[in-house]
């Protein structure tokens, strides 16, 4: 995208790096989040993204299913079914 589009896509990198960064609300409650939107919205990509995020910033591994289950209920079924992603992350990244 950057290819096609670098002005846009800089942007709204210059955009997603400061919401992200240290506030009023730590990198890491701004991580549990996004994971969690990321659940309730059924995005995979979004979902294995924010988990890396989310190791990086200091969040446990348990501190990040809950915030995937706070999602499932407000998200239902399809955020049950990206559930499986954010595991399969953790699974993955914790190596």
């Amino acid at each position: 995208m950057t290819k096609d589009a670098p002005d846009l896509q800089g942007s709204f990198g210059n955009f997603l790096g400061a919401v992200l960064s240290e506030g009023a609300l730590s990198v890491k409650t701004k991580e549990l989040i996004a994971l969690g939107i990321a659940v309730s919205k059924a995005c995979k990509s979004c979902t294995v993204l924010h988990v890396s995020k989310g190791l990086e910033a200091g969040l446990t591994r348990e501190e990040m299913i809950e915030a995937g289950y706070v999602a499932i209920l407000m998200g239902g079924g399809p955020a049950f079914t990206t559930m499986q992603y954010l595991l399969k992350a953790l699974d993955d990244l914790e190596k």
